[in-house]
């Protein structure tokens, strides 16, 4: 764990796919932190897919390095579209591999949880499908504010800025809460 008064924060895209909202959303994030919050993204492209025969082997190198990124912040921010009512394939993939360390970096880590989709839903079911997971993995999240971001393709310009007043005036207060969230998480421990 990070021990300087700044926090540092990892982030999770849900997505591969190179024009994503959801990429786009978390580098909106990184820039509308509180001051002394910074955010590193962790790279997921890489992992195989869970199979005990490989771990039995040994770690896989893409897991281990996102494994020592969590366990050395102190906080995880995951930002995922929606699949089929769930959190997506290779989200869940990565998520399978990092809870099966010995050292569990996931377990007590405050969770914040954010979505972007073209779509009227917002990630609603995404979201509470990821809540789902942390119940395994003992990740704390964070329950409101909520970050649901509709009609995502209105919301972000082609070179995937963020450009909707209101997402960003609302990103920023979660943003802010989540500071103050894993603040506190961090006191109980």
């Amino acid at each position: 764990m990070s021990t300087d008064s700044s926090l540092s924060v990892v982030g999770i895209c849900g997505s591969l796919r190179k024009g994503s909202y959801n990429q786009f959303l978390l580098q909106a994030a990184s820039k509308h932190m509180p001051t002394g919050m910074q955010l590193e993204m962790l790279a997921i492209h890489d992992f195989p897919l869970f199979n005990q025969d490989i771990l039995d082997i040994g770690i896989p190198a893409p897991v281990k390095r996102c494994q020592d990124q969590i366990a050395k912040a102190h906080a995880v921010l995951i930002c995922s579209p929606e699949y089929n009512y769930s959190i997506s394939g290779v989200l869940k993939n990565a998520i399978d591999w990092i809870s099966r360390m010995k050292n569990q970096p996931l377990e007590g880590k405050p969770l914040g949880i954010l979505g972007a989709t073209p779509g009227h839903y917002g990630t609603v079911r995404a979201q509470m499908a990821l809540r789902q997971v942390c119940v395994a993995t003992r990740m704390i999240p964070m329950n409101s504010p909520e970050i649901l971001v509709t009609e995502a393709d209105q919301k972000f310009d082609a070179a995937g800025h963020l450009i909707d007043e209101d997402t960003v005036s609302r990103l920023t207060k979660f943003l802010a809460s989540f500071a103050s969230f894993i603040t506190t998480i961090q006191g109980r421990r």
